[in-house]
């Protein structure tokens, strides 16, 4: 990958079209399962997303894998594919974007108030 792509984010856009060619050729039930990994797996992004990349195409490749050997996506998933997704995020308690973003602020009113009040 080089720097242009990089600052771009070209090669995402390229890895995202990929992964939607990919999806495409599921059949129906596991392209709405694809769907919602992918809405559910968003929160545990980096700013970029480019983090969630490997998983992504991890979890696609098992989508694919499953299809092809017949097994239905509820074999796959199970029911709580919001709690599968944060398996694959790093487990229970993985921190979400939303997560760090709070740490900063709580550091940086901390760290006014801090300044305020010394």
């Amino acid at each position: 990958m080089s720097f242009w792509e990089t600052i771009t984010g070209s090669d995402l856009t390229r890895e995202w079209k990929a992964f939607e060619v990919r999806a495409q050729a599921l059949p129906t039930d596991y392209r709405a399962a694809w769907e919602q990994v992918r809405c559910h797996l968003f929160p545990y992004g980096d700013f970029t997303g480019r983090n969630l990349m490997p998983i992504l195409d991890s979890a696609l490749g098992l989508l694919e894998e499953t299809s092809a050997d017949g097994q239905s996506v509820h074999e796959v998933l199970g029911d709580d594919i919001p709690g599968f997704c944060a398996a694959l995020a790093g487990g229970e308690g993985a921190r979400t974007y939303r997560d760090r973003w709070r740490e900063q602020l709580n550091r940086n009113v901390a760290r006014k108030l801090g300044r305020l009040g010394g």
